[in-house]
């Protein structure tokens, strides 16, 4: 049996972190149907991992613990990954750069369709990766454009630093002064579908965010200002997925749990605490009590005041 490739392998690697609601609210909808979302949003330093290397052919391989996972939802139409690097492509022969065929390796180490930008993490970092790969410079507005037909959190996915979107997600104000967290991560490993959360709320025109961010704040500071916040989709996820009530529960009892919520549209949930050691133990508790679900301690990502 051929060995599979790792990501040593690889002429460049591109790490795609995991992207954390620490706030949702839904504020509105498009007449296209598109929710309005106010988000708060920070990046952990966990996620799936991207190698690349020039090739005879285009080529696509998959490893990590939800590897097969995403064979088995991927069928026969190309994924995200490979959708990013088609429209790469275009861009990149539409101002005459060549865009050879290049290898692309994903280590895929977070849940699929989790709530935690898992596949649009992956594509935003083919568009970082392949600018490196082509040496191509493409216009910022040109490369947001193309973030924004992958997916609503692709841009947000791009910038990979803590920050509010707005609208359907392409409206970023970076947030330099929101400090890193120790966070567990959670999830029951069962699918929650998102039109099915969203169709599901029973108001859609809630109050958006209302604090102003440019002002520095402790974690403390932080940490009540959360409190008042909320994620609008974590109701109807909890009516839809009993798992999600059960693990919000779970976490809750951890000792030193500052703050559970879920994120996104589920089914991950969050746990903030004061020290990377109480989220190490934590995560080690909930692993013991089920082992049959996902757990990871992590750090988020400092914004870069």
């Amino acid at each position: 049996m051929p060995r599979l490739p790792e990501a040593g392998d690889f002429d460049l690697i591109e790490d795609a972190p995991a992207k954390i609601n620490l706030a949702l609210h839904v504020t509105g909808r498009r007449p296209d149907g598109y929710h309005l979302l106010d988000m708060l949003v920070t990046f952990a330093d966990h996620g799936d991992r991207l190698g690349f290397r020039l090739s005879p052919k285009d080529a696509f391989s998959l490893a990590g613990r939800f590897a097969d996972r995403l064979r088995e939802d991927a069928g026969a139409a190309p994924n995200l990954v490979e959708r990013a690097r088609d429209l790469m492509r275009e861009a990149a022969a539409s101002i005459g750069h060549p865009s050879p065929p290049v290898h692309i390796h994903l280590r895929k180490n977070l849940p699929i369709a989790s709530g935690i930008g898992g596949g649009s993490a992956d594509a935003a970092a083919v568009l970082r990766g392949l600018s490196r790969v082509w040496r191509v410079t493409l216009p910022p507005a040109t490369v947001q454009e193309i973030a924004l037909k992958l997916g609503a959190d692709v841009p947000m996915c791009l910038a990979s630093r803590p920050l509010i979107a707005c609208g359907i997600g392409e409206e970023i104000r970076p947030l330099p002064h929101l400090p890193s967290f120790s966070v567990v991560l959670g999830n029951p490993l069962k699918g929650v579908s998102t039109p099915e959360v969203f169709g599901r709320l029973e108001k859609k025109d809630n109050p958006g965010f209302s604090f102003e961010t440019g002002a520095p704040r402790s974690r403390d500071e932080w940490l009540a200002v959360m409190r008042g916040l909320r994620n609008d989709l974590e109701p109807p996820a909890r009516a839809i997925c009993g798992e999600i009530f059960t693990l919000l529960e779970l976490m809750e009892q951890q000792p030193g749990a500052r703050l559970v919520r879920m994120s996104g549209s589920g089914a991950t949930c969050f746990a903030l605490f004061d020290d990377a050691g109480a989220a190490g133990q934590a995560a080690a508790a909930l692993h013991r009590a089920r082992p049959d679900w996902y757990f990871q301690a992590i750090e988020t990502m400092a914004g870069a005041g």
